[in-house]
């Protein structure tokens, strides 16, 4: 049977083995997801893998097709954040292969799981290097950069293909997993009750990993001498799904806590205990402290600087489930190896006896400066400024979030993303998705479509219009499905900001400068979506609130003042200065 013709695979055929029916690669491979619970694919259609997708949707798999395979894999490792199972992506081969790479390389990064199943060349060509189409040693390439990689030549090895797949992305430290699938691979035929036998049904595919009791042991003694004991919580925390374990511990704790940009909403920024606002004062003055599902990787300057007070100021607990995380930058007190919800337990069992809540002291301090920046925050957003600038636009839509906790903050760029972290407070777990560990531009548009997919709720994007112009064409994918996204650009004409100048004196504009007074609103109205233009912080208050009342694809074009901005947000320290002098 051909590739072009899967219908026919199931009907009751004369084989070498007798009469009976038979079943083929593109049904195995449908009966393997559908029998683990996995039912949306996101991808890109193209041959070899067209007729794959049409076969999915028509045995009632839900196939989003995108533009572009980097946002349908982007959209695959959100869902995998989203829902703990494996999220899919499907592409062609090598070009296609290699645009969903990057997001299998992002999802791995971040520790989301991720499935990327591509259609590749023939194994006897590709080794030969005789030049088939798009011909490329896919599985070679992908091994570096996800956790795990097969290829898959037998039919009758689809099921345990996938299996291994699912497992590989979910147990331990979730990541992403290449399926390499040769197109003869989806026309091979076998009998049908064969094929249905060979199907697995993953059982307990991230089993808990508990601590070991002198590891917990040692952590309570390394809290229990804390004067300034502090909490940090990562997306790993969120990704966990162990919300009321998270807020018991540190609740019964009374240590203050600060959430990394993805764990906002674990407990209301607006918590009694929450020290976002006192990040500074909480990093440089605390002795423990206690790490949940994060990493000192470069978002929190790596343990070290600085930033962390004098060098051995502190003793850390980290929690994570990987060994070989702990002492990455520094040394860690007390591993804590296992998962979060099982790790958590523990230490709250160790805190029925002999617990103190910190002193009020520090409490009372990291309270003081809470407050202090709270007020000088909202004295700041507080201004109605004409043209906007970054903080009157994100008062307004900070106002909106907490009237509906429940949608879902999408939020990229530059600025944009660095003044919303501190501004829009959230008060739902997974609540809020950005750029992540490798702090990327070009995830807005398909972590929009898997937030809406997988959660059915409404979706506010914000997005720099740097970062927008990554993954601007999915507004298309988005009118097609009629998804409930309000995508607000804010446009102030560039990178960073709209006034740089080409110092050549030539015709060309500054690499940072983008068209003056580009309507981004008529992208959206172009594929039948609302468009707004906003000028004023009323305007599009008004305008992101009709369309989250209305569910309706909308995309506001919010002008920004285009002085507003500085370079690189606030990471610009990792941007090296030129030393050369002009003569």
């Amino acid at each position: 049977m051909s590739a072009e013709t899967p219908e026919k695979a199931t009907t009751e055929t004369q084989s070498s083995e007798g009469t009976g029916d038979l079943t083929d690669g593109f049904h195995l491979l449908i009966d393997a997801f559908k029998a683990n619970g996995l039912n949306t694919i996101y991808g890109v259609p193209g041959i070899p893998i067209t007729d794959f997708g049409r076969l999915a949707q028509a045995n009632g798999m839900r196939v989003i097709s995108f533009r572009h395979e980097q946002h349908a894999g982007n959209a695959a490792a959100v869902a995998g954040y989203l829902t703990q199972k494996p999220g899919l992506c499907l592409t062609v081969s090598a070009p296609g292969f290699l645009n969903g790479l990057t997001a299998l390389a992002n999802a791995t990064t971040n520790c989301w799981p991720m499935i990327l199943i591509s259609g590749s060349s023939e194994r006897e060509i590709v080794d030969l290097q005789q030049g088939d189409y798009e011909e490329m040693d896919q599985l070679a390439i992908a091994k570096p950069l996800c956790k795990a990689a097969y290829r898959v030549l037998h039919a009758e090895d689809i099921g345990i293909a996938v299996a291994r797949a699912i497992r590989a992305a979910v147990s331990g430290r979730p990541g992403g997993v290449y399926l390499d699938l040769p197109a003869k691979l989806f026309g091979q035929v076998m009998n049908a009750d064969a094929g249905a036998a060979s199907i697995v049904t993953v059982i307990d595919p991230a089993p808990r990993q508990l601590p070991a009791p002198e590891a917990v042991e040692s952590a309570m003694q390394v809290l229990r001498q804390a004067k300034k004991p502090l909490i940090i919580m990562g997306k790993g925390a969120a990704y966990a799904q162990v919300d009321e374990t998270v807020r018991h511990f540190i609740e019964k704790s009374g240590i203050p806590f600060l959430p990394m940009s993805m764990a906002k909403g674990l407990l209301p920024d607006t918590h009694p205990q929450c020290a976002g606002a006192a990040r500074s004062l909480v990093l440089k003055e605390s002795d423990v402290v206690v790490m949940v599902g994060a990493r000192l990787n470069w978002l929190l300057s790596h343990g070290k600087g600085k930033s962390w007070g004098a060098p051995g100021s502190k003793k850390f607990i980290q929690i994570d489930i990987e060994p070989t995380e702990m002492d990455s930058n520094i040394e860690i007190a007390a591993p804590l190896v296992g998962d979060i919800g099982s790790c958590l337990d523990a230490l709250l069992q160790s805190m029925n006896s002999k617990w103190s809540t910190p002193p009020a002291d520090w409490t009372g301090a990291v309270k003081a400066k809470v407050d202090a920046n709270v007020t000088k925050m909202s004295q700041r957003l507080g201004a109605d400024t004409n043209p906007m600038d970054y903080h009157s636009a994100l008062a307004a839509l900070r106002e909106i979030i907490a009237q509906r906790p429940d949608a879902i903050l999408v939020n990229e760029g530059a600025n944009t993303l660095d003044f919303a972290r501190s501004i829009i407070n959230m008060y739902e777990p997974r609540k809020r998705i950005d750029v992540g560990t490798w702090g990327i531009m070009g995830i807005g548009m398909g972590a929009a479509v898997a937030a809406a997919i997988e959660t059915g709720k409404p979706v506010l994007a914000v997005e720099g219009d740097s970062a927008f112009g990554f993954s601007g064409m999915e507004v298309e994918t988005i009118c097609r499905y009629n998804l409930p996204v309000c995508i607000v650009v804010f446009n102030n004409n560039g990178i960073y900001r709209g006034t740089d100048i080409n110092e050549s004196g030539g015709d060309d504009v500054a690499p940072t400068v983008f068209v003056k007074g580009s309507r981004y609103d008529k992208m959206m109205e172009a594929f039948g979506g609302m468009g707004v233009h906003a000028t004023s912080r009323d305007e599009l208050s008004k305008a992101v609130n009709e369309a989250m009342d209305s569910g309706k694809p909308t995309l506001i074009n919010a002008v920004i003042d285009e002085n507003a901005g500085t370079e690189s947000g606030r990471i610009g320290n990792l941007n090296p200065q030129s030393v050369v002098t002009k003569k």
